[in-house]
């Protein structure tokens, strides 16, 4: 990590002509930099142009990242690799939703919508005065033009043969009321087992348009390979997937199928109940899933008459699974991968509590999707 002669007078030079903050600040930004590129050596087992027996990966230029201090924004560079990815265990990962969630509330509190808690908040965050909604739209306008960049991304640099679908609802002011608004979100499997975030959006209500527009937009930058979709049996959902998703599979989740069964019967039977239907899932080959599930059928039939109905009418979407590689199907019989991500989203979200318009929302949403993605990307 020794500057060499060049780097080190420069370095003087800077440090002579800079006062007071600005010298700290230079003072960091280098040593951050110098550090990361120290972190990015020993990971890669090699320093640039160095050749040894050691190297594992390739550097590939460098990605712009800002990091917000009491001196000021730091401009970094995080070392790009060709094969793998990197991430400097020093930088903080969270700052885009903190910086999201900041905007959020602040845009909150300067129309006037806002709770006790989120007073309590914008207080804690060290603006008992308030913030001018110029500077609320400052904030906005800087996350913005990275999440956009990311919401719109191409998505063809490789296919997804697994695609995850869930919509989770939060409160946000729509023409002066409050209403319940659906967030759509689209995660995907790569066929090297790699996971990305595909998609985002806010809408009126799960209805077939509201899907189909989400999932052209999926396709219109370059999702392809998409064999199954993984899904609940939201409104809509099936006949948009069948329409716009052409060649691929749908797999209803078996856990929201069985929220719905426990719908038709009583508490007292639904551990039974329960238990039965999971036997369908637990089989050992294809041919053995699709007659479990007509056995458990006739043997809840007796009793429970609607289980049964709803059983055989579902009985297509619920074994769509057995179709692709064994190793697979514990991961694709239902949207469990998206639940660690509905969490994180309403423990964000909750803080808010009602959202001051859609923008606010997707902002908020986007953000956490962001680092999440990121999270996938560095630590696979």
């Amino acid at each position: 990590m020794a500057l060499s002669q060049h780097d080190l007078l420069r370095l003087l030079e800077s440090l002579r002509s800079a006062d007071g903050l600005e010298l700290v600040r230079s003072v960091a930004e280098r040593m951050l930099q110098e550090l990361i590129e120290a972190e990015a050596t020993a990971r890669i087992g090699a320093q640039w142009n160095e050749h040894t027996d050691t190297r594992t990966a390739l550097r590939n230029g460098h990605r712009d990242r800002t990091l917000t201090t009491q001196a000021g924004d730091l401009g970094l560079g995080i070392p790009k690799l060709r094969s793998g990815s990197f991430f400097p265990l020093l930088l903080e990962r969270r700052r885009r939703i903190d910086q999201a969630l900041f905007a959020v509330v602040m845009e909150a509190y300067v129309h006037g919508v806002s709770t006790r808690s989120v007073d309590d908040l914008v207080k804690a965050l060290g603006s008992d005065t308030g913030i001018s909604k110029s500077e609320v739209s400052r904030i906005c306008q800087d996350l913005d033009g990275q999440l956009t960049a990311f919401r719109e991304r191409r998505l063809d640099h490789v296919r997804f043969p697994y695609v995850y679908l869930d919509a989770t609802y939060c409160k946000a002011r729509v023409e002066h009321q409050i209403v319940s608004r659906a967030v759509v979100i689209a995660t995907g499997i790569t066929e090297d087992g790699g996971r990305e975030v595909l998609g985002v959006m806010v809408g009126d209500s799960e209805s077939e348009s509201s899907w189909t527009a989400f999932l052209r937009s999926l396709r219109e930058r370059g999702l392809g390979g998409v064999r199954l979709v993984i899904g609940d049996h939201h409104l809509g959902l099936v006949t948009a997937i069948r329409k716009v998703m052409l060649g691929a599979g749908y797999q209803r989740c078996r856990v929201h199928f069985l929220r719905n069964v426990f719908n038709a019967i009583s508490k007292d039977a639904a551990e039974m109940v329960a238990a039965t239907i999971r036997t369908v899932f637990a089989q050992p080959t294809a041919a053995a899933v699709r007659s479990q599930l007509d056995t458990v059928a006739d043997m809840l039939g007796t009793q429970f008459p609607k289980v049964k109905e709803m059983l055989l009418e579902a009985k297509d979407d619920l074994t769509a699974f057995a179709g692709f590689p064994e190793r697979h199907w514990k991961k694709i019989q239902s949207t469990n991968p998206l639940e660690r991500i509905n969490r994180e989203i309403k423990r964000r979200t909750d803080v808010v509590q009602v959202f001051p318009n859609d923008a606010a929302l997707l902002r908020l949403v986007t953000a956490v999707l962001f680092e999440l993605h990121d999270e996938w990307i560095a630590f696979p």
